[in-house]
Order: structure tokens, then sequence, then C-alpha cells
């Protein structure tokens, strides 16, 4: 009776150790650079040179924020110990290391070329990317040197090649994205290049 006692025991502990181990719970984001409408400004908020209609605000993933994200109090932002500055830095650092685990879906046209890229899913980080100083370099041998995005919502990021033709074939749906959705992020298209500041070159939208 011992040795079948033991005998379970020892199986009872084999079976725990082949258990795969608990992923580890991811650590929420307090470093985000979240487009919104310029009419969403608040204190903790700072705009590109030429932006109309569309300021960068201090956010930090949270379980109790709307859309599982809030933007920075007075009292959170101070306890990072961060100038305006070193948080843009290092949320647009944060947003590179993220840009870098994600995988683009490619959309032909109908030559059969690839007319554009996107980003989306359920994360409301996705606009976010859209400071990644990575972006115009991934896209470099694909679309050229230079790449207009656009966030219409937290939810995705489109990139395209420097075409205004190829821009206007999808402005309106662009429009109609950041006009319906209740987490719209900028109705602006911002054109990047490596080692250059991002700035605007259109909206698909009329000022607010």
């Amino acid at each position: 009776m011992r040795t079948l006692l033991c005998l379970l025991l020892l199986s009872a502990s084999l079976l725990t150790a082949q258990q795969p181990a608990a992923p580890a719970a991811r650590k929420l984001e307090s470093l985000l650079l979240m487009p919104e409408p310029k009419a969403m400004r608040g204190p903790y908020s700072i705009t590109l040179a030429n932006s109309q209609q569309t300021v960068f605000t201090f956010y930090r993933e949270s379980p109790s924020g709307l859309n599982g994200v809030e933007a920075h109090s007075a009292e959170t932002f101070t306890k990072l110990g961060l100038s305006a500055d070193s948080f843009a830095a290092r949320a647009k650092a944060a947003a590179d290391k993220r840009l870098l685990q994600l995988k683009p879906e490619l959309i032909k046209g109908d030559d059969g070329r690839i007319a554009y890229a996107v980003y989306r899913g359920e994360s409301p980080l996705y606009a976010t990317l859209l400071l990644a100083p990575s972006l115009p370099k991934i896209f470099a041998e694909l679309f050229g040197p230079e790449i207009w995005v656009a966030a219409p919502d937290r939810h995705a990021l489109y990139v395209f090649p420097a075409k205004a033709s190829l821009l206007d074939e999808f402005a309106a749906d662009l429009a109609d994205r950041y006009t319906t959705d209740a987490f719209a992020a900028s109705c602006e298209i911002f054109s990047l290049k490596a080692g250059a500041e991002p700035h605007v070159v259109a909206s698909f939208a009329g000022e607010e």
C-alpha cells in the first residue's frame, strides 16, 4: 500500500512538472502618444509643426479606462518623473518595439501590385504606431523613402506610398471611419521619412 501511494504521488508530481508554465502577464504600457482630434486636447497634449486638426495626448493602458486606455492625469504623469520631451521620446521608442512585433496586412490593387498596408486589430494601441521611428524604414523597399500614413481610429494604421492619386481613392472610406468611430484618432495624412520629423500633407475631413 505504501509503495502504491508513493507511485501515485510520484505520478502526480510528474504530471504537474509537465504542465506548461502560464504565460507571464503583459505589463501595461504607460508611455503612449495617442493621436486625437484637436477638440480633445488636454494639459498633456502635443502637436506637430503643421498639424491643424490633430493632437498627440499622453496616454497609458488601464483596465478601468474607456477602450482600455486613459489619458494621464496630473497625478499619474507626475509619478513618472518625466518631462514632456522625455515622455514623447520614450513613447516613440515603445511604439517602435510594438511595431517590430507586428506584421502588416498588404492589400493589392486591381493591377495585382501592393497598393497599401494596414495594421489593425482589437487593441486601441494601433494608432500610436504612427510616430514609431522605424515605420518609414520598414516600407522603404516597398513604397520608397517617403510614406503617407493615416490613423482614422485607434484600431488601425494605414500606410500608403506617397501618391496623391492613390490616396484620393481611399479618402472617403478613411473619412467615414474617422467620423463614425467612437474612438476617432486623426483626420490628417502624415508624411514620414527616415530621420525627418513627421508632417501633415493632407486631410480627409473638413475643418473641425
